[in-house]
């Protein structure tokens, strides 16, 4: 995290969240966490990428709520900070969701954005 950051730039995660990261890793072997990253990519230009990993580095921004471990390195953290990471469950389907106040734009499908 940048010495300018702070607490309250953060991504949070939503309880609906929660509930599905740890449905998920319940399927995992132990210590399993969810990484949530930004890469280049996308029709809008950045894209979120979310991996199930057992190991952190030690410069991730670590993220625990009710018993779900998100992860995030800090190149994306620049990316994310601010915003939240919910679980939709709609007509046109189950996905994870970041609300980013960081997006100047985003596709339609809400899985890439540009800043």
């Amino acid at each position: 995290m940048s010495e300018a950051a702070t607490l309250s730039d953060n991504p949070t995660v939503t309880e609906r969240a929660a509930r599905r990261i740890n449905a998920i890793l319940k399927k995992e072997t132990a210590g399993a966490m969810l990484r949530v990253a930004v890469n280049g990519g996308g029709c809008s230009g950045f894209q979120y990428a979310f991996d199930i990993v057992r190991e952190r580095a030690d410069e991730d921004l670590v993220l625990e709520k009710d018993g779900a471990t998100v992860l995030i390195d800090p190149v994306s953290l620049d990316f994310l900070k601010g915003s939240r990471i919910d679980f939709v469950d709609d007509l046109i389907g189950q996905s994870f969701k970041i609300d980013n106040p960081n997006a100047t734009a985003s596709c339609g499908c809400g899985t890439s954005f540009s800043v």
